[in-house]
This record gives C-alpha cells, sequence and structure tokens, in this order.
C-alpha cells in the first residue's frame, strides 16, 4: 500500500512539474496568459454563482460553476500553450512533421516521404479524407516535390483523393498553428477499410526516414542530406 501512494505522489509531483513547464514556456510567448486563465475562472464561476443567487441555488451552482470554471481555464490554457509550441516551432525544418504525429485518431503519418538538400520536404498523412501530402520549405521548390510525389503515387492509388498543403505564412500557404484544423475539415470520403488498403499499398513505397538516421520532430537547421541518401 505504501509503495503504491508513494508511486501515486511521484506521479502526482510529475504532472505538476510538468504543468509548472508549460505554464512558464507558454509565458515567454504569451506574457498575458495569467491575466486571460485568472478572467476566465473569475467570469465563469461569477456567472453560475450570479444565476444561483437568482435562482435560490447559490451553493449548488456555486459548486458546479467552481467546477466549469477550472475546465474552462484547463481548455483555454491546453489551447494558448499549443499556440505558443507552435510558434516556437513555426519555421524549423520538420516542425509540420510533429502536428501531424498528434493530430489525432483514424490519421497515419509518414514523415519525410521527400526532401532534397536545401531542407525542403514533404510529409504524407493517410487517413479518411484521402491522402494528404504536406509540404515545408520554399513554395517554388516544393512543387516539384510535390508533383514528384504524385506521380509516384498514382501508379499505386490512383483512386484515391489526393489533397497537396504548403506550410507557411505567404499566400496560398497554411500557418502551421492551423495545420491540424485545415486536415480535419477536409471532407470524408473514404471508410476504414479503404484507409487500411491505402496504407498498405503505401507502405511498398517507403519513405526518407527509413532508410536514414534522420531524428525524430523538427530537423536541426544546417544538417544536409548524405549523398547516399534518397533524393528528389
Amino acid at each position: 500500500m505504501a509503495r503504491k501512494e508513494t508511486a501515486a505522489d511521484a506521479a502526482n509531483a510529475g504532472r505538476l512539474k510538468q504543468i509548472a513547464l508549460t505554464y512558464k514556456m507558454t509565458r515567454k510567448a504569451d506574457p498575458r496568459i495569467g491575466l486571460v486563465l485568472a478572467a476566465v475562472g473569475i467570469v465563469t464561476f461569477g456567472v453560475f454563482l450570479a444565476i444561483g443567487f437568482l435562482i435560490g441555488h447559490p451553493i449548488y451552482l456555486g459548486i458546479l460553476g467552481f467546477l466549469l470554471a477550472f475546465l474552462a481555464t484547463a481548455i483555454v490554457f491546453g489551447r494558448r500553450a499549443e499556440r505558443a509550441a507552435f510558434g516556437q516551432m513555426e519555421g524549423q525544418p520538420g516542425a509540420a512533421a510533429a502536428v501531424l504525429d498528434n493530430i489525432g485518431r483514424g490519421w497515419t503519418t509518414t514523415p519525410a516521404v521527400a526532401m532534397n538538400r536545401s531542407q525542403d520536404v514533404v510529409h504524407r498523412a493517410v487517413g479518411r479524407a484521402g491522402i494528404v501530402l504536406v509540404a515545408e520549405g520554399n513554395p517554388n521548390r516544393v512543387k516539384s516535390l510535390l508533383a514528384a510525389e504524385k506521380k509516384k503515387m498514382a501508379r499505386i492509388v490512383a483512386d484515391v483523393p489526393v489533397h497537396d498543403i504548403v506550410v507557411g505564412t505567404g499566400e496560398g500557404q497554411v500557418e502551421l498553428k492551423k495545420l491540424r484544423t485545415t486536415m480535419l475539415k477536409l471532407p470524408r470520403v473514404l471508410t476504414g477499410g479503404q484507409v487500411t488498403a491505402t496504407n498498405d499499398r503505401l507502405r511498398a513505397l517507403g519513405d526518407l526516414m527509413s532508410n536514414m538516421p534522420l531524428p525524430k520532430g523538427p530537423l536541426p537547421k544546417g544538417m544536409r542530406m548524405p549523398r547516399g541518401g534518397r533524393m528528389r
């Protein structure tokens, strides 16, 4: 029993430490985070407490308001922390792959299916919307990478819709912080079985990540493809 309690205490301490670190990181990019969270919590609790007095049940509504205020604060904190993290990753090679890895259930992501020596890279995600090719790098150079990848896939999955997204802040591009939302808004046209079949067929194509020792997440700046690596 004592060991279980010790393990639970250690886990709780670890979570609190993680929350504190996340808050500090977020505050650097979003100095007003403390005021925003306080306002959300106070307003939510105050509204429910006021309703409680109006209907004659301040205690019940106060408790409910406290719980909902905590929930609302947690949701707002999570979203702003995510936005701050995206802001720090913006412009780093491979940042889109980190977002795709956390897009949610129903999607299978294959990072770096195409890359050149200038660190322009294309990632592939497969889900109910079909195949999504996500490119990051110079807008002019990634066009050839996307075209080559589409041509290669056309021999195997010609019957599956293919979408392409270029991550960036320019015209016609999608900001990193909006990448997940943009992909989730794509119309769902495939069944679960079709998604599985598509993944099986695409697996035969392989990817750069399986053929070279690249680190996960954003790639270090200045990194170059080895001469023996596959490139487009």
